[in-house]
């Protein structure tokens, strides 16, 4: 099965993730970047998912496309667009939250992963009193 098929697999339903399972995915040398840190190394990544998964009900990945890219400045093999949700145990409702991660493969593995979306949405948001300023200062930049 190649990389791309077991990327989706494993981010269907990250919620029953064992990380010893992304070594199916990733290099040992993978670079993983998010909004808020970067992770290098297989093992980094591993105590990452490993704190996610533990401190979520639930996380899943709409996958809606998979764009093979080439010929790019930063090497980059592929762009994934996506919709999370995600329950966590002290909110009654789930948060939704639209991404697109970029990719880079060698050898069957993903060495590159870098995901793009908005903290504010996914965090800053449903805070008490951050929440209703992010909201406030969003809506009067629409306006």
């Amino acid at each position: 099965m190649a990389v791309i098929q077991r990327f989706k697999d494993l981010y269907q339903d990250l919620g029953s993730l064992d990380p010893e399972q992304l070594h199916q995915v990733y290099a040992d040398d993978i670079v993983f970047t998010d909004p808020i840190t970067t992770h290098q190394g297989i093992q980094s990544v591993k105590r990452y998912f490993a704190r996610l998964t533990s401190q979520a009900q639930s996380c899943k990945f709409d996958i809606d496309n998979t764009i093979a890219c080439n010929n790019n400045e930063h090497d980059i093999d592929y762009v994934v667009t996506w919709t999370m949700t995600l329950k966590m145990p002290q909110r009654s409702s789930p948060i939704t939250l639209d991404g697109i991660t970029q990719l880079r493969i060698c050898n069957d593995r993903i060495s590159y992963h870098r995901d793009y979306y908005d903290l504010g949405e996914m965090v800053y948001e449903h805070l008490p009193v951050l929440g209703w300023f992010t909201r406030k200062v969003k809506k009067r930049l629409a306006t």
